[in-house]
């Protein structure tokens, strides 16, 4: 009756086994615990030489969403252009990979119709080529479009840009900065990254500015100056009547090109687009009409579309400011009724609904814009991880990582880590604004993903450099 208990060599074989299957797991606990000691005690070394600087920083693994490494994790830090990371996955998750922006172009009897779609993109350098599309593309295009229908007069423009509302500058913006690039208005319809390309040439006794496009709805005021030697520099400012811009400094050879950003964009486009067909031999008659809302048009002319693959890319490898805030409004749009007046109010509550579904505590961030030039953003490391771990975790994760910089390869951290055991390992998004830094994003130490987030206020001109070292740290550590 005792035929079936195990005898004591049984026994004994079967604790050998037992210890043989446990053995790999205590060595592979106690090796994940020297790793994470190390990482810990090179990034307090990190911090010891940042003293004055403030750090949120949160490292996970991908796959198990493990916390490796936390520094002040969940406190609320402004997180400069990191604030793209969270807009960029919130924009995934309200408008879906296949989201195309659509502008749509018709005729309402001799009317042109242009009604915008919000499209951060359109006549977007850097877009245009990776499509292979020259510059001023779309106004070739419906020239030809006209031509084709035997269109030789139109009486008005009417410019539709009622997809957002008309609050084209954000309020907390730095009002001295808005004739920069990356704080340029934000319009239902947006062209050429809502500026101008301002160049400047030594011509010896005096220095030619020029424009592209070149266009008079901007007026050019030139106050630059030709040297011999010496260095040079030119930058411009705004006057008080609208897109009167004095472009100053000194030109020793060519200057250029830097983008200035205009007011009123969709004007701007209006305005250009009737330049063009004038050159092509169309008249054009009436006014250009800028309207948050038209009835239908009789005919189809064009429609030009651009993905949001694209726009995450350019959004957060290029850190493109446009293309954030027009995702906002989009997101904001896109859960009205009627896909209209989508505003900035709109999507940031959108936004931090999908924050505190993550489980991200209301004291943790504070949503302003989409770009993280406002000054009164907040997020804490925590927010960002767990938000990069949740896109990690979905069927969009190839699609978002293809839009992110690439260390030593592409990006705003292309300059960063050369080396080859660092080349090509971290995707991520850089952030800076006056006294902030910051770098989120993912790493890769053979299977095994890492998630990190790494926030800095109150920097020095070294915390860049420690913030690259720490991220070095997670692939040396591991």
């Amino acid at each position: 009756m005792f035929g079936g208990l195990p005898s004591a060599v049984q026994v004994s074989v079967m604790r050998y086994k037992r210890k043989n299957v446990l053995l790999p797991v205590i060595i592979g606990c106690c090796l994940w615990s020297v790793a994470t000691a190390d990482l810990a005690g090179r990034i307090s070394d990190i911090l010891r030489s940042q003293k004055s600087v403030r750090f949120s920083i949160c490292i996970m693994e991908a796959d198990s969403g493990r916390r490796i490494y936390s520094h002040n994790a969940r406190e609320a830090m402004i997180p400069a252009s990191n604030m793209k990371i969270i807009v960029t996955a919130a924009a995934l998750k309200f408008l879906g990979p296949d989201y195309e922006y659509v502008t749509r172009v018709g005729l309402c009897g001799d009317t042109l119709v242009v009604v915008g779609s919000g499209d951060p993109l359109l006549g977007d350098a850097k877009n245009d080529q990776k499509h292979g599309r020259e510059a001023g593309w779309i106004f070739e295009d419906i020239i030809h479009e006209l031509e084709e229908r035997d269109i030789t007069v139109i009486n008005d423009i009417l410019i539709d840009t009622g997809v957002f509302d008309d609050e084209r500058v954000h309020p907390s913006w730095p009002r001295a900065e808005l004739n920069r690039w990356y704080a340029c208005e934000v319009s239902g319809l947006n062209y050429n990254d809502n500026c101008v390309d301002v160049f400047a040439e030594n011509e010896g006794v005096r220095v030619s500015v020029s424009i592209q496009p070149p266009t008079a709805y901007v007026e050019i005021i030139n106050e630059v100056t030709p040297i011999s030697s010496g260095k040079q520099a030119v930058g411009s400012y705004r006057t008080a009547e609208a897109n009167r811009i004095i472009v100053f400094g000194k030109c020793k050879d060519k200057v250029g090109p830097f983008f200035v950003a205009i007011e009123r964009p969709a004007a701007f486009f209006g305005f250009v687009l009737a330049e063009e067909l004038r050159r092509a031999g169309i008249e054009v008659d009436g006014r250009i009409i800028e309207k948050t809302s038209t009835d239908s048009y009789d005919e189809d002319v064009a429609e030009y579309g651009t993905s949001i693959a694209d726009c995450l890319t350019r959004c957060n490898r290029n850190s493109l400011g446009l293309a954030a805030e027009a995702l906002v409004k989009t997101i904001a749009a896109n859960s009205n009724p009627d896909k209209r007046n989508g505003s900035w109010q709109k999507g940031r509550e959108l936004i931090s609904q999908y924050l505190q579904d993550l489980g991200v505590g209301k004291d943790e961030f504070h949503i302003e814009d989409g770009s993280g030039l406002s000054r009164e953003n907040r997020l804490s490391a925590n927010a960002i991880t767990k938000v990069l771990l949740r896109v990690y975790k979905s069927g969009n994760w190839q699609l978002y990582k293809d839009s992110l910089a690439v260390e030593g390869v592409s990006g705003t951290i292309h300059e960063y880590f050369k080396e080859s055991e660092y080349k090509g390992k971290i995707f991520g998004k850089t952030g800076y604004i006056q006294g902030v830094k910051s770098f989120s994003g993912t790493c890769s130490v053979g299977q095994q993903d890492y998630i990190f987030s790494i926030l800095a206020n109150s920097t020095n001109a070294r915390t860049r450099r420690a913030i690259n070292e720490i991220a070095k740290a997670i692939l040396d550590s591991r």
